[in-house]
């Protein structure tokens, strides 16, 4: 190769590197440059990139210069390779902008295309000069001097034109020229934030209220608009966007802000001040179910007065409010609340509480809900609960769970976690019980959802599973956040480099959790990760001296920041490293994490002695001491264990966390308690049990004590005490107390002081003799009775001292702060000389001398507390009370101190006011005890009236006012009980009136023009409808049927003009699951509203009126006019009738009865009827084969009553009633159901018809007086009932009953006693029908007739007229023949009977009757056996009449043996 032809290739290439250096440093491409347009633009830059010249010398000694080839590029590989150059995975390369990023950057360049001026377009052709130039392929003549001449100058024109257009020279930040201004606006009114913003390049412009605004993703709620450096944002307003509204501008160069206030409005609700009462009844009780069970909590809740559009809001707790889902059902019919439980499962045990909240306040009720645990094999565990997962990453996720409170036969070896893959698929994910109750799963598949159960396992099985954990996805977090919220606005340029370098190292590895199972590590990626991303390989190294690191990972690299070790030694140290890795080759390793020893994480320490209280007849209240050594403690379970037994059972199934209530337990058992403790390690040793309890209501409390005399006069003294520390399990009711006398040392006898308990501590015991010595004690009582008195006090002498001015007593601080204290005192026991009349309070600081005491005020405090302010924080004070009366000032009382002045976290109490309007006062504490509560005062007077404070406290407490007025202004604080003087308070000054103002404005319902109406329009279509007043745009309706929400589709059509206000939804036709109640709930934002239409009672005849308008209009073809349908006739005739029309003689007419046509030669046919259109069945008629059935059974009628008719219906009439019209035109049906209601329906009508009945009447017969009344026709259904003068009318002798159709009374021999007035009640189930007789009035007539025709039947009735003795005594042997005479007319039947059995003439008996008039008997020689009781029996239609006589045989032998045994 030539010199000449080196120098200029040597020249070439130092040009070439020198601008590709160049090119380096001030590349930078817009996203202009990816769009379809700068595709030439692109292609040339690469091209003039990759191009370089060559000069040849031709044949002639001319230097040619030709474009040298383009050189090949190696192919990129995308392996990750170590520095060995051996493959250790794929690395998938990464473009670093999403897709959103890249699309918002092209619209927004294209945009600013026009605005970018002469920097884009001096780019733009500088670009595409050189681009043509690298293209250009020229071959010219130049000598070496001219080409490198050319060629520096060339260079230097570029580096000249590059700086000349450095775009820091052109660009400054963001200015708001016109920042947004404030505005506030009516509730659903538009509000727009208009904003001019300078600065280039172009600024984006951000706007957020807390929360980064999206507009683009929220359309319905935003517009935004950005028109040449004006920018905008238009916000549809409801109350919840009233906030402070940030507008950024940012570009390269930095960024600008500005605020502006909106604030949204609400209106006037029709319920504003009406003070609403809420009173919950028919609560659920503590409630105990099993899991898989379904379970069904409700109350009643009643709100008082009742306005009209206005309900309550109705929220379910545990814990936390509870949100419907597959496992929580809520129901709210306004007036019952109800929560379902579906599927039962541990998680669900805990307290729920109901809570209904108005704008006056709310009330609340709880109760427990135990949920005991299903096990199927004997001695296996119960399931693992509260499965969860943390931690989620691309491949790696972290799965905990907690213990369950039984372990089974045997402690718990471990747990299986299970992951489900697919649909109802699910893998084990660890090969061996894992015993620490959390576990990473690894091995993931990136953007794949998952969901965990776990299983616990021991000896003798595995349990069920725990319930599902919530679904999770594999992936990045950051990726997640990125979907979770809106994307930024694009501030930068985006860079794209040819090649990623190595990664660099990763930062912060750290080992997260270390147990005997496993370790998990996590750090921090690299800064340094290139565009394609980086993935990592995990290292270890056995601190036993040697440095060797052995890879974990070896086969595939993990993606996540996060991995878990497994299989590592117990009880050695390890050392841990990460190395990053990606398409270029693996990076350097990070720091170690230093020495970490694997060992199990520490189980937690046993709870201290639990104690047991009794609470009620099946509870027990117990509680324990913490455990002292314990980390994430996750709670507690207790068990208990009758007295005797080795038997424990759990009393919760789920960790708790305080002192727990146990129920379910056997009234008057005795119990012990024993408690442990649970973490993620397991479970404690047990605490030691507890004293025994036996399950009763609440015990008697302790002992008062330090009886002592706090003031002394000539006949009275006043004594105190303290409170008993132990008060039963109840509270203190009041105190009892009992004197006696001690002379020379004597004790006298007790005796009652008061007999009404005394409610504070202190008592003035009058009466008393002065210089007497006494002894005092006293008794506590509470709901369970009267304690134990206290210990005597010493022998008191009864005497008068000499104090002048009294002292105050009980001095005691609140709401300690840096600068100010609260002091508050009690008065004195006793006033002096004359009653206090104020007080002085004094305060030094506790290091100064007596002679530094001051007062706090001047005047005289007639208040028992003050605020004392001025402190200095970090000192300590000291303060004392003197009093004042008539006599003067006293002496002061016992130092209170000394005092730090020290601020301690505490939250203030603060105003708020809700969105229903109610205002309310709310105090925090994170500092609460076991047994802590919140006590409010007013004035610093405790508050004990409910009627202007309602007081709740849940996550802190807060106090409602119940309607509040000027009443209510003054100083209000809380104090917490068993803490540290943590206390606050409030001033409550004029202030409320704009607090009224601010409730006024949360209240604004939706006003209704008109309810809900129904019509019914052409073609049988039915039209739901109702109008607002006003509404917005954002109005929303949902439309519900029997509490079940409905949608538009082939049964529902809805429309919602919001122009008008209309609200319509429309149905085809009305059927009969249609009938219940149709509702329209509406809400605006804030505002709610409902209007309702029911549909029950007189929803047949609407289904009818629909269908057969409906029919009218779809059909032409022959049709019922009338649909089938009953009537019963005056004589109770059943007909089914319908009217057709339409019809023609070749209409067929077809009637069938369940589904079985009626033929022409059936039996009821000849019941079917057709005259001038109408079709009419007689259900009733010739009903022969029933009536010839029951005749076979029925017995013969009384001779003077008429046989019964013919019944008109029975049940075997009931069934399915069709009727058909067919032709060539068409067809239709009628079908009425006889049966069930119908059936029911029709017996209504028929017994209304029936209880027509006539006037009571009376009949006179041989046997007595006979009351009667006809009705139309008797059916066995009805009931007829008889009364005497209101007394039932039945005996023996008077007696009642049905023939036929006439119902009737006998009153058979009848006495003067039956005279008075009847009553006869006829009913048939639903109405009946009386009917009233007096028989005085017909009294003499009546009887007169009975005993005529007594006396005239009993002349002509059977009688035996004499002969026949009362005792026939006859020898053995001989023949009897005895006859009798015989009178009646007609002649009377005749017989004889032996022992009320019949005789038949026969050989031994002859049986003769002659001449009508003589009875006969024979019998032939008599034995032993024919000795009894005889009856001639004589019969005709007007009487029976037996003659009786006794037949006695004798044997004269046995007569005379008997008489010498006697002798």
């Amino acid at each position: 190769m030539s010199a000449s032809l080196q120098v200029t290739q040597k020249l070439q290439h130092q040009h070439q590197h020198q601008h590709e250096e160049k090119q380096q440093k001030h590349l930078y491409e817009s996203s202009y440059y990816l769009s379809s347009k700068s595709s030439v633009s692109k292609q040339s830059f690469s091209t003039f990139k990759t191009t370089s010249h060559i000069s040849v010398k031709t044949e002639k000694g001319q230097e040619v210069v030709k474009l040298s080839p383009l050189p090949k590029r190696a192919k990129r590989t995308y392996l990750a390779m170590d520095k060995d150059k051996e493959v250790i995975g794929y690395v998938i390369p990464v473009f670093r902008a999403s897709h959103d990023v890249v699309r918002g950057l092209m619209e927004a360049q294209e945009e600013e295309v026009t605005e970018e001026g002469i920097n884009y377009v001096a780019m733009r052709n500088l670009f595409v000069r050189e681009a043509r130039e690298a293209m250009e392929v020229k071959v010219e003549k130049k000598t070496r001097s001219k080409h490198v001449r050319e060629s520096a100058e060339r260079l230097e024109m570029s580096r000249t034109f590059r700086k000349k257009m450095n775009p820091d020279s052109l660009t400054h930040r963001p200015e708001f020229i016109v920042k947004p201004r404030g505005q506030t606006v009516w509730e659903g009114k538009d509000v727009k934030l208009h904003c001019t913003v300078a600065g280039w390049p172009k600024p984006r412009i951000a706007y957020k209220n807390n929360v980064l605004i999206d507009a683009k993703a929220h359309s319905e709620k935003y517009t935004a608009e950005s028109n040449y450096n004006m920018h905008s944002l238009e916000i549809k307003c409801d109350f919840f966007d009233t906030a402070k509204y940030h507008a950024s501008a940012l570009n390269v160069k930095g960024e600008a802000s500005a605020v502006a206030s909106v604030v949204v409005k609400d209106g006037f609700s029709p319920e504003h001040g009406v003070t609403f009462e809420t009173t919950i009844i028919d609560k659920f009780e503590v409630a105990f179910g099993s899991e898989g069970e379904t379970l069904s909590l409700g109350c009643t809740v009643i709100i008082y007065p009742t306005v009209k559009k206005y309900q309550p809001e109705v929220v379910w707790y545990r814990n936390v409010p509870l949100k419907p889902s597959k496992w929580v059902h809520t129901h709210w019919s306004g007036e019952r609340a109800v929560l379902t439980l579906a599927h039962l499962n541990k998680e669900d045990e805990g307290m729920y509480t109901l809570r209904v909240n108005t704008k006056s306040g709310y009330d609340t009720y709880a109760a427990y809900v135990f949920v005991k645990a299903d096990v199927e094999v004997e001695g296996v565990p119960v399931a693992p609960l509260d499965v969860r997962c943390h931690d989620a990453n691309k491949d790696y996720v972290v799965v905990t769970w907690k213990q369950p409170a039984v372990e089974g036969s045997s402690s718990i070896l471990g747990y299986y976690i299970d992951c489900e893959v697919g649909t109802h698929h699910w893998a084990r994910c660890n090969e061996v019980p894992v015993k620490y109750a959390r576990f990473p799963v690894t091995g993931l598949v990136e953007g794949r959802s998952y969901v965990f159960r776990v299983r616990a396992v021991n000896k003798a099985g595995v349990s069920h599973p725990s319930r599902v954990s919530e679904a999770v996805v594999a992936m990045d977090p950051s990726d997640r956040a990125r979907l979770r919220g809106p994307s930024a606005p694009w501030t930068g340029m985006i860079k794209f480099t040819e090649e990623d370098p190595t990664p660099g190292e990763p930062t912060d590895v750290v080992v997260t959790e270390a147990t005997k199972s496993y370790v998990v590590l996590a750090w921090k990626p690299p800064a340094q990760r290139g565009h394609e991303g980086v993935m990592y390989y995990i290292e270890k190294q056995r601190i036993s001296g040697t440095d060797t690191w052995q890879r974990v990972n070896t086969g595939m690299p993990v993606k996540s920041p996060r991995f878990a070790l497994f299989d590592l030694a117990e009880g050695k140290s390890y050392s841990f490293r990460v190395r990053c890795c990606n398409s270029a080759g693996v990076g350097e390793a990070s720091e170690s994490t230093g020495e970490v020893i694997v060992g199990d994480k520490l189980l937690p320490s046993a709870p201290g002695n639990p104690v047991a209280t009794r609470n009620t007849d099946t509870s027990v209240v117990v509680s324990w001491g913490a455990s002292k050594d314990v980390q994430h403690l996750v709670g507690y379970y207790i068990e208990c264990s009758v007295v005797g037994t080795d038997v424990w059972m759990p009393c919760n199934n789920k960790p708790v966390r305080q002192t727990f209530v146990c129920h379910g337990l056997i009234t008057g058992t005795n119990y012990v308690f024993k408690v442990k403790a649970v973490n993620a390690a397991g479970y404690s040793q047990s605490s030691p049990n507890s004293d025994a309890v036996v399950v009763q209501a609440a015990i008697v409390p302790g002992k008062p004590t330090g009886v002592t005399l706090q003031e002394a006069f000539k006949d009275y003294m006043v004594l105190g005490w303290n409170a008993p520390a132990n008060n039963g399990g109840a509270d203190i009711r009041g105190y009892f107390v009992d004197y006696r006398t001690v002379k020379g040392g004597v004790a006298g006898k007790w005796h009652e002081m008061n007999h009404q308990a005394l409610t504070t501590t202190s008592y003035k015991a009058e009466n008393l003799k002065e210089r007497l010595f006494y002894q005092f004690q006293v008794r506590a009582v509470n709901m369970a009775g009267v304690s134990k008195p206290s210990l005597p006090s010493a022998p008191l002498e009864c005497k008068e001292w000499t104090i002048t001015v009294p002292v105050p007593v009980g001095l005691h601080v609140l709401e300690v702060r840096d600068t100010s204290v609260v002091v508050l005192w009690e008065p004195p026991v006793f006033d002096g000389r004359s009653p206090v009349n104020g007080y002085y309070l004094d305060v030094k600081e506790a290091s100064a001398g007596e002679e530094c005491w001051k007062g706090v005020h001047e005047k005289v405090n007639k208040m028992k507390y003050m605020k004392v302010t001025g402190l200095k924080g970090g000192a300590s004070y000291v303060f004392h009370v003197r009093a004042q009366n008539l006599a003067g000032v006293g002496k002061p009382s016992a130092v209170l101190g000394p005092i730090l002045a020290q601020t301690r976290p505490t939250k203030e109490i603060y105003v708020d006011v809700d969105d229903d309007g109610v205002i309310s006062m709310v105090f925090e504490c994170s500092e609460m005890m076991a047994g802590s509560e919140f006590v409010w005062s007013k004035n610093y007077k405790e508050i004990t009236d409910t009627s202007r404070l309602t007081i709740i406290s849940e996550r802190g407490s807060r106090a409602i006012f119940n309607s509040p007025s000027l009443e209510d202004l003054g100083t209000f604080s809380c104090v917490v009980t068993n803490t540290d003087g943590i206390s606050s308070s409030y001033t409550l000054t004029e202030e409320l009136k704009r607090l009224l103002d601010i409730s006024h404005d949360h209240k604004f319902p939706i006003p209704f023009k008109n309810e809900m109406a129904m019509e019914l329009l052409e073609k049988g279509r039915v039209r739901f409808w109702t109008q607002v007043e006003k509404c917005t745009s954002n109005c929303q309706v949902e439309y519900v049927f029997n509490d079940v929400i409905i949608s538009q589709g082939k049964k529902y059509t809805m429309n919602f003009d919001k122009s008008s206000g209309i609200i319509e939804m429309f149905m085809d036709s009305l059927e009969v699951t249609d009938e219940g109640t149709f509702t329209f709930n509406l809400v605006d934002g804030k505002a709610k509203g409902t209007t309702s239409l029911v549909l029950i009672g007189d929803f047949r005849e609407l289904q009818k009126k629909s269908e057969f308008a409906r029919a009218e209009w779809v059909r032409k073809q022959p049709h019922f006019v009338e649909y089938l349908d009953f009537s019963v006739t005056p004589e109770c005739d059943v007909l089914l009738k319908c009217k057709i029309g339409n019809v023609r003689p070749e209409t067929e007419i077809t009637w069938s009865k369940d589904c079985i046509e009626i033929a022409e030669d059936d039996e009821d046919a000849k019941k079917i009827e057709r005259q001038d259109g109408e079709l009419t069945f007689n259900i009733g008629k010739w009903v022969i084969k029933q009536e010839k059935q029951k005749e076979k059974k029925r017995k013969p009628p009384a001779e003077d009553v008429p046989p019964p008719p013919r019944p008109k219906i029975s049940k075997h009439d009931a069934g399915v009633y069709e009727v058909f019209l067919r032709d060539e035109r068409g067809k239709d049906k009628s079908t009425f159901s006889l049966t069930d209601a119908g059936y029911q329906a029709v017996m209504n009508e028929l017994f209304r018809v029936i209880n027509s009945s006539s006037e009571i009447k009376v009949l006179s017969t041989e046997h007595g007086i006979v009351l009667y009344s006809t009705v139309t026709y008797y059916h066995e259904d009805l009931r007829v009932g008889w009364l005497h003068d209101g007394k039932i009318a039945a005996s023996e002798r008077v007696k009642s009953g049905v023939t036929g159709d006439q119902l009737w009374l006998k009153i058979n021999e009848p006495t003067e006693k039956d005279k008075g007035k009847y009553s006869m009640d006829i009913f048939d189930g639903k109405d009946g029908v009386k009917r009233a007789f007096d028989l005085t009035g017909q009294w003499e007539e009546a009887f007169e007739e009975f005993q005529r025709l007594a006396a005239a039947i009993a002349e002509r009735r059977a009688r035996v007229v004499g002969g026949l003795p009362d005792v026939v005594a006859i020898q053995e042997g001989k023949s009897l023949n005895l006859t009798g005479n015989v009178w009646g007319e007609p002649v009377p039947e005749v017989s004889w009977t032996k022992n009320e059995k019949e005789l038949v003439s026969d050989d031994h008996f002859k049986l003769k009757f002659e001449h009508n008039k003589f009875a006969s008997i024979t019998i032939a020689a008599v034995s032993t056996a024919d000795s009894g009781k005889y009856a001639l029996v004589v019969k005709n239609k007007y009487g029976t009449e037996a003659g009786e006589f006794t037949v006695s045989v004798y044997n004269p032998e046995e007569e005379e043996s008997k008489e010498e045994k006697k002798d």
